[in-house]
């Protein structure tokens, strides 16, 4: 044996040979050799600890794929949080197996590499690198401005395409009629609109967003509108007798076009504040009730307390908006019209299920010596109301929202003072306190594939024209969501104010406040208006995953007829609308939101007030509206 001695070997064997197995000494080992023996020459190896290397998670990381029988690495530690009232993580033994799983750095391209799904850019179903399912492979894009990973590309492609056939008063011109020979106030009722909106947007995000806002994000998106209208009634579409009463019109607005910094987080559950600089689009309540617009801002917001408040601090300075349109008009100067608001949410509030809201918006109106003439040239500021003269305001809206549910009941409402001055009433010339109030709440119950719904809205009324005080509720820029919504007839229509005011309406497209407004893209809020009572019943019907049908029963009063006695010069108007009824058909084809098509009806049956205003030679017993729109998004 080199390196060793069979020695003690040989003398434990003689011992136990020895008679009656006594041991006897040894003999003594001869003297070891004067040259040292070869394994002398280099140091013994270090002892080995196997019980150490055996408790090592290293061992089963040798060969991959193979792992020790029986060995089990040790867990990790266990979550935790101080996170009140939350669902507690479940313990690391709840999820066996996954100690020896390991982060892929491209987990994004995974699924292709597996061959699970091919790409396909015409795809939206499925993951897509043009609508930010994998971050941008820089190699390919080498002409981008971007450094760094994670970066991500988001294309948004939209086609909206109405036709809308309706009837609504039509005043005769002042100067000529379609029809010569023909005499009334209000001439033929029949018209249709059809229009076609392609939009598009684009963000580059730098960031995953599963977890937290992305670090910086650059978003345009444009919109081109082509129109087509037909009326029966000339200096309706423009103001000059000479043009026809149809008119073809196109216009591309830009919607949106922003920066959004993340400044940083507050906590390790991703609570942040972001500020957003640039044409955003902003809506001040649930429901779109006071401010609902795309318009040019810095926004600061964020959230605390694991995302149970959410907070906005914002300032807007009001574009111009094309008139037939209703898109951001970039090449005119903005309006000396500006917005400042902010507002807080509280989710679980008061009461587990229910978020409420508290904002303050402050409307800052300085155009008094501003002339505005829209593209058809009609005057909308100053409103040719009263004196004519311009006009400037401050109004404060104090505002409490909420939305969600309490039990089985589902619940929004809103609730709005307005509070301030008015330079210039139009029907004294002189400053007015406005002092106005708004309410809305809708209530809702689910069952099985049925919800029914139940609205009531009032906005007050102004009391007396020539008192110092305005106390019509008016807003800044509405697209409600309520009623019905575009489905309604009073909604979706603009109902112009014939006598008493030239190219006024008492409600606005896409409106429902009685406002009395030269035109809610381009004129100033009215607080000389007789304010709106709205109550309603309605349902929605989910007879397939594809198809919807919903319903709307909804009745209609002015809150007080005073300002329009005034304007008409009549001793008293009914305060009664109307009813407005409609039904609208929403369908689905892939259960998805990127196809959708729409189709209702709505019709108007006038009350005593509305026939007060509008009776004409025909005495029309309904109006009526029919929608058809395709929605289609990639």
């Amino acid at each position: 044996m080199a390196g060793g001695s069979l020695w003690p070997i040989i003398a434990s064997l003689a011992a136990q040979a020895a008679p009656g197995g006594a041991a006897e000494p040894a003999p003594a080992p001869p003297p070891a050799a004067e040259e040292p023996a070869l394994d002398d020459l280099t140091p013994p190896p270090p002892p080995v600890d196997w019980q150490e290397m055996m408790d090592d998670d290293l061992v089963t990381q040798i060969l991959e794929g193979r792992r020790r029988p029986g060995y089990q690495p040790d867990l990790p530690d266990q979550l935790t949080q101080d996170n009140v009232g939350a669902l507690r993580p479940p313990p690391p033994q709840a999820f066996p197996g996954i100690e020896d799983q390991l982060p892929v750095p491209d987990r994004w391209r995974l699924i292709e590499s597996l061959g699970v799904v091919k790409e396909r850019w015409f795809d939206p179903y499925h993951q897509n690198t043009l609508k930010g399912d994998r971050p941008i492979n820089r190699s390919k894009v080498p002409w981008l401005p971007i450094k760094g990973d994670d970066w991500f590309f988001v294309a948004n492609l939209v086609s909206d395409s109405v036709f809308e056939p309706r009837t609504f008063p039509i005043p005769v011109g002042v100067q000529t009629t379609e029809r010569p020979g023909s005499l009334d106030v209000f001439g033929k009722n029949r018209s249709f609109v059809a229009a076609q909106t392609f939009i598009a947007g684009f963000a580059l995000i730098k960031g995953s967003t599963a977890f937290k806002p992305p670090d910086v994000e650059y978003r345009l998106t444009l919109a081109y509108q082509a129109n087509y209208v037909d009326v029966p009634e000339r200096r309706v579409l423009d103001v000059r007798p000479s043009k026809a009463s149809h008119r073809f019109d196109h216009f591309i607005g830009v919607q949106e076009a922003f920066i959004d910094k993340h400044l940083g987080n507050t906590s390790d559950r991703f609570d942040f504040y972001s500020i957003r600089v640039g044409i955003q689009p902003f809506q001040s309540d649930f429901r779109g009730f006071l401010f609902n617009d795309s318009q040019l801002g810095v926004r600061l917001f964020g959230n605390r307390d694991n995302n149970r408040f959410q907070y906005n601090l914002a300032a807007f300075w009001r574009l111009e908006k094309d008139t037939n349109s209703g898109l951001n008009d970039i090449t005119q100067t903005p309006r000396d019209d500006f917005i400042f608001t902010g507002n807080l949410y509280r989710q679980d509030f008061p009461f587990v299920g229910l978020t409420s809201q508290v904002s303050v918006t402050y409307n800052m109106n300085r155009e008094k010596n501003d002339i505005q003439i829209d593209h058809n040239g009609f005057p909308v500021r100053p409103a040719l109301l009263g004196d004519l003269r311009g006009r400037e305001y401050d109004v404060v809206y104090l505002g409490y929202s909420a939305d969600g549910r309490i039990g089985r009941i589902n619940l929004t409402a809103s609730f709005y003072a307005a509070l301030g001055e008015d330079r210039n009433s139009f029907f004294t010339s002189k400053p007015a306190q406005i002092r106005a109030g708004f309410g809305a709440v809708e209530l809702s119950y689910d069952h099985d594939w049925m919800r029914f719904r139940l609205s009531g809205l009032y906005a007050t009324g102004d009391r007396d024209p020539y008192n110092n005080t305005e106390g019509g509720f008016d807003a800044i820029f509405e697209n409600p969501i309520f009623g019905g919504a575009d489905t309604s007839y009073w909604i979706r229509q603009t109902i112009p104010f014939a006598g008493g005011g030239r190219v006024i309406s008492i409600s606005g497209r896409n409106g429902l406040l009685n406002s009395l407004r030269s035109s809610k893209e381009e004129g100033q809020s009215n607080f000389n208006n007789p304010g709106t009572v709205f109550v309603g019943i309605g349902g929605d019907f989910d007879l397939t995953p594809e198809f919807r049908v919903s319903t709307n029963f909804n009745h209609l009063w002015f809150a007080d007829t005073s300002s329009l006695q005034v304007l008409r010069s009549e001793g008293s108007i009914p305060k009664d609308i109307g009813f407005d009824l409609s039904v609208a058909t929403i369908w689905r084809p892939k259960a998805t939101q990127n196809i959708v098509g729409r189709l209702s009806a709505a019709v108007l049956l006038p009350g005593k007030g509305f026939k007060d205003l509008f009776e004409n030679k025909q005495r029309d017993d309904a109006y009526l509206s029919i929608l058809a729109n395709v929605i289609v998004s990639f």
